[in-house]
């Protein structure tokens, strides 16, 4: 992994050297700068007079030629780029079940034989560790759990890095790994700003909400990992659409959480209620009434909450409701 990283490094100083001296390049006839490189025809050209500065420059393209998508990932000859999310960081390599040789013929049965004991140990030979099935089993339940709770790639690649750290400091030994990927998955989400509450993962993950508080509050610990606050804001989007409201009424309820923040008001508050709360007020205000338990449900909390948050907005803004 360390030569892959200092490769790479290598590979973009070369790349930034290119585009410096393509950019430094003067014409010889004008003096202008504003040189551009053809790749068609490998030639760069002054834009100012069209003085071809330098010719036959090497393609270091791949030979072939392609005109889709399709056809351009068939004849690529390179795999998908490296992942934290699969347990082997997709390096490993794989035996397909097709039992055809490379021009679609049938295997013969002793051949065949022989391909089934060599794709018994190449399963064998990428899982041959604990830690390895660990990561196998841990890395498909966050794959499963991902897709179910709609979470982005960014926030699946975050809690995969965490899940890694808390296996080097060995404290998955002895705690469930449904409960510690549904931990990370959370710090993930918190750290990249997407709103997933510990109710929706709790239901999702099969775990209850106490287990999966206590392994987040564990990995926050014993990693050192700084999590932002929670913003209320970052959960109206979502309501809003769940409860198919317009994008004026969601504006509306970021505005009064920003006014409530200013007479700090949203300190110590649970952010979902307080979103709650906006969308409640806001839908109101703006002829997109919802209902009090409608709004609770999607924001998974009690009607109460919604109630005491309401109020205490609308008194301490002195805002005035019509209900």
């Amino acid at each position: 992994m360390t030569y892959q990283i200092a490769w790479g490094k290598i590979l973009s100083k070369k790349k930034e050297e290119k585009y410096e001296e393509e950019e430094d390049k003067e014409c010889p006839e004008c003096g202008s700068f504003d040189v551009i490189l053809d790749q068609t025809r490998g030639e760069h050209i002054c834009r100012n007079c069209g003085t071809v500065v330098e010719e036959k420059l090497i393609d270091d393209g791949p030979e072939w030629r392609a005109f889709t998508a399709e056809e351009r990932s068939k004849r690529s000859r390179v795999g998908s780029p490296t992942t934290i999310t699969i347990h082997d960081k997709g390096l490993s390599t794989q035996i397909g079940w097709e039992d055809r040789d490379v021009y679609g013929k049938k295997l013969s049965p002793k051949r065949r034989a022989q391909i089934y004991r060599l794709r018994k140990w190449q399963i064998r030979t990428r899982v041959h560790s604990s830690i390895d099935r660990n990561l196998a089993y841990a890395m498909s339940e966050l794959d499963r759990l991902s897709s179910q709770l709609g979470i982005p790639r960014s926030v699946n690649e975050t809690a995969a890095n965490i899940y890694r750290k808390a296996i080097e400091k060995r404290l998955i030994r002895g705690r469930s790994i449904e409960a510690m990927i549904g931990a990370t998955a959370y710090a993930g989400a918190r750290i990249r700003r997407v709103p997933r509450t510990l109710d929706e993962i709790a239901r999702h993950s099969r775990i209850s909400k106490k287990e999966l508080g206590r392994c987040y509050r564990l990995i926050i610990r014993e990693l050192e990992i700084k999590i932002p606050l929670a913003n209320p804001t970052d959960y109206i989007v979502r309501f809003a659409a769940e409860l198919r409201l317009s994008g004026r009424t969601a504006r509306k309820a970021v505005e009064l959480l920003n006014r409530a923040k200013e007479h700090n008001l949203t300190a110590g508050k649970d952010p979902t209620g307080l979103a709650a709360a906006a969308i409640y007020i806001a839908g109101i205000t703006e002829s997109e009434r919802r209902t009090q338990r409608e709004i609770a449900e999607t924001a998974t909390v009690t009607e109460v909450t919604v109630r005491n948050r309401y109020k205490e907005l609308v008194r301490k803004l002195k805002i005035e409701v019509t209900i």
